[in-house]
């Protein structure tokens, strides 16, 4: 627990703040999570204008922060590899310290986020109370529950600056190259002329993934109404994109693999709409303005990782007891069911996308 008065103090130091020159935002989980993230480094540099935000984060994630507007500098964690263990992780943060960060900012709440900050001797550590190293913040925020995470991420600003309601979305720069990539693509696949709508049917967790066969008819029943169909993903999701191919009556473009993260961002942008499980291209589509339909399951949007779209929409069985089954779901049900998947129609995730659809077209 965080007490009152520790609360009130924080508060106060903020009356006379030392400068802020230079800030260090650490986030080394997902891509998704890192994508939920630019808010914060977008509202930071708002803040501090004159300052330079420099970025810490995974190898995967490098690509969504390296062009970013708002970040000078990004340092590259590679926390399974290089850098894992005690030595290395202080070798890391000696590193750190040369460049003397003014504050840190930390959403990511493992222990070795909060220590590496600690060791890298930054003055001012904001972090959640929910860290498994809040004790090495200096100042420690209440982490909210019940809102969506890109407002959770921006409460570490709390101690500069107090949130009015507005909607902050990410927002992902994009070099000539990867315009030049996504738009001869296009054109290999007759596609720079036409909307299309977008299929993510990948997940790192098996049980957010609804039925390939499912993913299949969706397709079938989208071409059959004239929309092409495109599958999207990692390299990883590449087989799995493949049997929806072949289990479909009508031809589908597999792109699956033919990207990197910040290429398949952009090749959203060009998407009608996206169509995918609590995974990580749902949030790539919000940060490109694409509508989104997102089917959950294992998972329910109170976590605050739903599609964050003014006009998305999640399609789910609310009526099942067992659910949420975890955080980030799990490799097998529980109870070997699977049934808030199996509950989730072909139909029903027709109706949310002809809904919104209609409803784009009235909004133009």
């Amino acid at each position: 627990g965080y007490t009152k008065e520790h609360l009130f103090l924080n508060r106060t130091m903020t009356k006379h703040p030392a400068p802020i020159h230079k800030i260090l935002i650490v986030q080394t989980a997902f891509i998704g999570d890192v994508v939920l993230t630019l808010p914060l480094i977008q509202q930071a540099a708002a803040l501090f204008p004159e300052s330079d935000v420099h970025v810490l984060t995974i190898p995967t994630s490098v690509p969504l922060v390296e062009t970013h507007r708002d970040v000078r500098q990004v340092w590259v964690f590679k926390k399974r590899t290089e850098h894992r263990g005690v030595k290395a992780l202080w070798r890391f943060a000696r590193q750190l310290k040369k460049e003397q960060f003014d504050l840190a900012l930390v959403p990511h709440r493992s222990l070795r986020s909060a220590l590496l900050v600690w060791l890298a001797d930054i003055p001012r550590r904001v972090g959640f109370d929910k860290s498994a190293g809040r004790w090495l913040f200096t100042d420690v925020i209440p982490y909210p529950t019940g809102v969506h995470e890109i407002e959770r991420n921006l409460q570490l600003l709390r101690p500069f600056w107090e949130w009015n309601g507005e909607r902050i979305l990410p927002n992902i720069f994009f070099t000539e190259q990867d315009h030049d990539n996504v738009q001869r693509w296009l054109h290999q696949m007759n596609l720079q002329d036409q909307e299309f709508i977008a299929l993510a049917p990948g997940s790192i967790w098996a049980t957010k993934r609804w039925l390939p066969e499912r993913f299949a008819r969706l397709a079938d029943q989208l071409i059959a109404r004239g929309w092409p169909v495109v599958l999207i993903g990692g390299p990883e999701d590449n087989a799995l994109a493949e049997r929806i191919c072949s289990l479909a009556q009508h031809p589908i473009v597999n792109a699956a693999g033919e990207f990197s993260v910040r290429e398949s961002a952009l090749l959203l942008k060009h998407a009608r709409l996206l169509v995918s499980n609590d995974s990580a291209p749902m949030h790539l589509a919000v940060a490109v303005r694409t509508p989104v339909v997102a089917i959950f399951g294992p998972t329910v949007p109170a976590f605050g990782f739903y599609p964050y779209g003014k006009n998305d929409r999640v399609v789910e069985d609310t009526q099942l007891s067992c659910r949420p089954c975890g955080i980030h779901g799990h490799q097998e049900c529980p109870l070997g069911t699977h049934a808030c998947m199996q509950d989730i129609t072909v139909e029903m995730v027709l109706n949310a996308v002809e809904e919104m659809i209609h409803a784009e077209a009235e909004r133009r």
